[in-house]
């Protein structure tokens, strides 16, 4: 069965590219589907099936919309970028791919995955109204976020670590040769014909020890036009076992093992790395919901200010009409009334930017389809802002933080990996010292001579042929019992011993591991050092954005009561328009900046749940639904009335 099982390789591989169909240049690989009874065997050499990403978004989205708006909350938008984000997407392969280099390592070969950088996201639309923000998004960030490691780590030195993968291996020559001889004395004729088969078959397995056993057979058949030869055709064999044993370089089970275990702590890494990623897509989507929530409220507010100014032009009109006003009165007012309509629109521009935005970070066709894309997003939520903000001693928040974050676990794993190659690199520094012992046991066997003795010009035979050994005489029977029976047995034994005299790449490459080390400490220390310090910023931006949001507040309230007095003012005729035009004026700007500093307050209440690594936990983000790509918990039901 397994002699036949390469042409069954080569038969299904031939069936399989010539149903593919695929009308491209260079076809995509297709999975192996056999099912037959020896497909157990060949799936082992064929390219798995590996399921297709579905870029098709959720069912969660088709619940929120109702004539033509989609009615988000902050719940359901989360829910919406763990199920559909396509930067979350790419990273559910991760652990996939360590897998792979898993099964790579239990085979005895180095690891090929290095991870992806973490992705941080869509921008918001440019707007002063949003605190910190850029121009419209540009898509999603390769390079990933400052501080975040990928977390993937490779073997590239170190001494070499066995092949575990068994292997069996066969091998068959026949060969027909015609030899012209200048002497006939050895074989009794001028010219020699040898017809000759050989088979060679065996078994080799390496150990985590070092240790190398190879197990083989050969068979071998020759015929030939010699009558001298006792036997014709002749049969041989033989049977050998080889063990070579490493003792310095390449010993150690700890040291063979290294691409195992570090493949194993790779998995660990590749689900942090999921979750880094989850934190930062989150994170993304919260800021891109509460800025089209501030740009909406920023809209309501320019639209208040142009109700304002047209009732200021209506009202003006009429004081014109019975001469209570100079027409100047009336210019001025229709250019406040022209200059709110123009901050309008620009707000609306800039509300219809971040929806687009924030759709694109939702789905998995971006605004591919025109229902979505000419869909409206209305927040359900609002901003709230607590009567106070929880007060913690600033250790325990960092503690907190250096307990919680991912990429800090990635590092300190990363650097154990690093640890364990330079095993591998310190064992490589040794001499190369193996022992071997070979045992062969030969047989021989054939059946007797018929080929005639050649005579001289007498009719005398020109050589006498021995009778042969009776014990020779016989097939292949013969040859494997005088193989089991150890009739002619060989052995032996040594050493190979290779001593670098100086040793230059070995030394070197120990050095440069241990330099790389003490930098990766360097990087992990600044790494602790940088997360205290963002837990302190993000404190005190916490409090900052507090104190501006409550006198942005206070602000607001006075600039509406002095506009409101001025107006009375200009109405009774103690106030000029230019009077009332300026107050009007501060009174958007400092609704303006009171959303700018509601906006800086939930970002920066964002940021510190970010930095102190809990942001999943505050969101009610469940990883593993987040990893499954479905979300449990039901779409927020729609509102009753909902007017844009």
């Amino acid at each position: 069965m397994r002699l036949l099982l390469p042409f069954v390789l080569i038969a299904a591989a031939c069936a399989q590219q010539s149903g593919t169909g695929v009308p491209t240049n260079t076809p995509d690989i297709q999975g192996y589907q056999g099912q037959h009874f020896w497909a157990r065997f060949t799936r082992r050499y064929l390219p798995s099936d590996v399921t297709r990403t579905q870029f098709v978004n959720s069912n969660r989205l088709d619940s929120l919309m109702r004539a033509g708006n989609i009615y988000l909350s902050l719940e359901d938008a989360i829910a919406l970028a763990l199920e559909n984000n396509l930067d979350i997407e790419y990273h559910r392969y991760d652990r996939r791919q360590a897998e792979t280099d898993q099964l790579r390592a239990s085979a005895g070969q180095l690891l090929r995955f290095s991870g992806g950088g973490i992705r941080a996201g869509f921008n918001s639309a440019s707007s002063g109204v949003l605190a910190g923000t850029t121009s419209l998004g540009a898509g999603s960030s390769t390079s990933g976020q400052t501080g975040i490691l990928s977390g993937f780590t490779i073997q590239a030195a170190g001494s070499s670590i066995p092949n575990l993968e068994p292997l069996a291996f066969v091998s068959w020559q026949g060969s027909h040769q015609t030899r012209p001889l200048t002497s006939s004395v050895a074989t009794g004729t001028n010219y020699l014909i040898s017809s000759a088969h050989s088979l060679i078959y065996g078994f080799q397995k390496s150990f985590l020890t070092g240790t190398k056993v190879t197990v083989d057979l050969s068979q071998q058949s020759l015929s030939q036009n010699a009558p001298a030869n006792l036997y014709n055709p002749s049969l041989s064999g033989n049977a050998e076992i080889s063990i070579v044993q490493p003792l310095l370089q390449g010993f150690g089970i700890a040291t063979n093992r290294r691409a195992i275990t570090i493949a194993k702590n790779n998995l660990t890494v590749a689900d942090l790395n999921f979750k880094t990623q989850v934190i930062a897509t989150v994170k993304n989507v919260v800021d891109l919901y509460w800025d089209l929530v501030s740009l909406n409220d920023n809209l309501h507010a320019k639209q208040r200010a142009l109700d304002i100014a047209q009732k200021l032009y209506d009202d003006n009109r009429k004081r014109l009409a019975v001469g209570a006003i100079a027409p100047i009165d009336i210019v001025q007012a229709e250019a406040g009334v022209e200059t709110a309509q123009l901050d309008l629109r620009q707000a609306g521009a800039q509300v219809l930017q971040q929806e687009l935005i924030l759709k694109s970070a939702l789905t998995r066709t971006g605004v591919d389809s025109a229902t979505i894309m000419d869909a409206h997003i209305i927040p359900t939520d609002s901003i709230q802002v607590p009567a106070a903000d929880a007060v913690r001693p600033i250790q325990d928040m960092v503690a907190e933080a250096l307990s919680n974050r991912p990429e800090l676990r990635i590092s300190r794993i990363n650097m154990e990996n690093t640890r364990i190659n330079m095993k591998g690199v310190k064992n490589a520094m040794l001499p190369g010292l193996d022992v071997f012992v070979d045992l062969q046991n030969n047989a021989l066997a054939g059946a007797s001579n018929t080929l005639a003795i050649p005579t001289d010009a007498y009719g005398q035979p020109l050589f006498v042929r021995d009778t042969p050994n009776p014990y020779f005489l016989g097939n292949w029977g013969t040859v494997f019992s005088q193989l089991a029976g150890r009739n002619f047995p060989n052995y032996s034994a040594g050493f190979n011993l290779n001593i670098p005299l100086s040793n230059s790449a070995a030394r070197a490459d120990m050095i440069k591991n241990q330099l790389d080390y003490r930098q990766a400490e360097i990087d992990a220390k600044s790494a602790e050092n940088a997360v205290r310090l963002n837990v302190v910023n993000a404190r005190i931006s916490l409090e900052q954005a507090r104190a501006a949001y409550e006198t942005a507040v206070k602000a607001r309230k006075l600039q509406e009561q002095t506009f409101a007095a001025t107006q009375r003012k200009y109405q009774m005729g103690t106030a000029t328009f230019t009077d009332v035009a300026l107050l009007q004026r501060d009174v958007v700007t400092s609704q303006t900046a009171e959303n700018n500093a509601l906006n800086g307050y939930i970002k920066a209440r964002n940021n510190l749940d970010q930095v102190l690594g809990r942001l999943l936990d505050v969101n009610h983000v469940d990883l593993q639904e987040a990893y499954q790509g479905k979300v449990n918990r039901p779409p927020d039901a729609l509102p009753v009335v909902g007017r844009r």
